[in-house]
């Protein structure tokens, strides 16, 4: 049988988990052995089923070769206190599994798990938030809509195109948005970005919409400081000084600032083991109870890189801004403490990298009713994590642009024409108030007189065409909107301004111009007859 990708999706978590168990059983070797004088047919030893489970864990694409032999230990515990494996005396049902000599086997009966049952409850549609709303006793459902023809050559005139009829409709003024209604804003286009991103018909079979919180999501993405780190309003959710000295000390190590007594040998696996218990022993994994399924859900996706990390920006910022915080800077502890080659070995035995997983990955992520493949799961997202920190844990710059690009188109006005939706960015159609005629004529004509008149002042003031063009321009506006034309220059003089009447110079006479060119004087006689 061939390992394959289990996707995102429902009940993931159940999938993988008879995933795993069918392949161990195609996988595991089965022999006879012989204990305390006794054969036995078709088992295998404890250690054996280490050995293939492991192998086969570490192949698989949906876990990958982190996956300690440690944990492979826990998961065959796991499957003896669920029955998947039995002693060769047919006992189960206790996590006594140890790696070594014991003689298992398969029992006859089927250990793969039922899928849950579809709750009954109809599935909450994430519905864009609506202002415009009718009041209550009246419907819209019934009201006819009448197309009222208009001459188009007068349309033209107007509007420098003809578009023959034209339905009934108005301008729509939206109202003030509230920051309740930003928020809703928020929350819808972000839950419908990560259906659309994890590939689902549906959320409701991974999360629970109402318990997302739309604050939440406002605060994580606006409320942040220099390095994208979360800025809480209740300082009193933030983390105790103490050990945020003792992760800078860490994750700056040599250089730990905050302390000022002096170290000793070892000092830095206790004040690892300090941090540790902080965390452990908190009720609620930072990734909550709630969310659980969604990020296994995105575990499917680790095989499309771009798409993980927008899942996993958009997953993290529906969290607690407290846990969106205290994620960011744990995970950033870990990622500098893998890559830190002057920090001392924490552990004698295990990686500094595969310690911060084993050590932090219960307190990131977990569900509410303990699941088999819990620590699996947590390990392969918390190692993701680590990687990707930087982007996954930022805000997603492509989805916050568009919310606000929607809110800001949701505030202007627009004309409305029924059976159209001005919001082509949610289904549910909307239809126009019936008017009539008179009062369309009218709301289309004070509703164009600014833009006109803001047109006709920019022909008026505009310095760069010739007045021989600027009067032709004129004229036509005249024509074609004689009363904007009319309120602008209600007289003649006002209009002439804009011409002013330039005063011909005529050129200084010169008298020497009308002269002869100088003669010599030539004396005549007279002759007196």
């Amino acid at each position: 049988m061939e390992p394959r990708l289990v996707g995102p999706g429902p009940y993931r978590a159940t999938r993988l988990w008879n995933e795993i168990i069918e392949l161990f059983r195609a996988g595991m070797p089965l022999r006879k052995h012989r204990c305390r004088f006794k054969s036995y047919e078709r088992c295998f030893k404890a250690s054996e089923a280490v050995d293939c489970l492991h192998e086969l864990l570490g192949s698989n694409q949906n876990f990958g070769p982190e996956v300690t032999r440690n944990q492979t230990v826990k998961l065959l515990k796991k499957f003896l206190k669920n029955h998947v494996i039995e002693d060769i005396k047919g006992r189960w049902g206790k996590e006594d599994f140890q790696d070594d000599g014991h003689l298992y086997r398969f029992p006859p009966s089927s250990p793969l798990k039922p899928y849950p049952k579809k709750s009954s409850c109809g599935k909450e549609v994430i519905k864009f938030p609506d202002w415009n709303e009718p009041k209550a006793g009246t419907s819209q459902e019934h009201i006819p809509v009448k197309s009222v023809t208009m001459n188009s050559e007068m349309w033209y005139k107007r509007h420098s195109i003809a578009i023959g009829e034209v339905p009934a409709c108005k301008l729509v003024v939206r109202r003030e948005l509230t920051q309740t209604n930003i928020e809703e804003i928020w929350k819808s286009m972000t839950l419908s970005r990560l259906q659309k991103v994890l590939g689902l018909d549906s959320l409701d079979e991974v999360l629970d919409t109402k318990l997302v919180n739309s604050k939440h999501i406002v605060q994580n993405a606006y409320n942040v400081n220099k390095q994208g780190i979360v800025t809480l309003e209740d300082k009193s959710k933030e983390l105790p000084h103490w050990i945020l000295s003792a992760m800078k000390c860490l994750a700056n190590w040599p250089s730990c600032s905050d302390l000022r007594q002096p170290t000793y040998s070892g000092f830095e696996r206790d004040v690892f083991k300090t941090i540790v218990d902080y965390f452990g022993q908190m009720k609620e994994p930072l990734l909550t109870f709630h969310f659980f399924d969604v990020f296994v859900s995105v575990l499917g996706l680790l095989q499309k890189h771009s798409k993980a990390i927008e899942a996993l920006q958009i997953s993290c910022l529906l969290l607690p801004p407290e846990n969106r915080k205290r994620l960011q800077l744990l995970v950033r502890m870990m990622a500098r403490i893998s890559f830190n080659k002057d920090l001392p070995p924490l552990s004698d035995s295990v990686r500094t990298r595969t310690l911060m997983v084993q050590a932090f990955s219960r307190c990131i992520l977990c569900s509410k009713d303990e699941m088999d493949l819990d620590e699996l799961l947590a390990s392969k997202l918390v190692s993701f994590l680590m990687d990707n920190y930087q982007e996954i844990l930022s805000v997603p710059s492509t989805l916050k642009s568009s919310i606000e690009e929607h809110v800001v188109h949701v505030q202007r006005v627009q004309i409305k024409y029924a059976g159209a939706d001005t919001d082509a960015t949610f289904p549910p159609p909307s239809f126009c108030h019936q008017i009539s005629t008179d009062e369309f004529e009218n709301q289309r004509a004070t509703g164009s007189q600014e833009p006109l008149a803001a047109l006709l002042e920019e022909i008026a003031m505009n310095k760069e065409i010739s007045v021989k063009d600027k009067k032709k321009k004129l004229k036509q506006f005249q024509k074609s909107y004689p009363e904007v034309y009319r309120v602008r220059f209600p007289t003649p003089e006002t209009e002439a301004v804009l011409f002013p009447e330039k005063t011909k110079q005529k050129p200084p006479v010169l008298m020497w111009a009308f002269k002869k060119p100088f003669q010599p004087f030539h004396r005549t006689r007279s002759f007196r007859m």
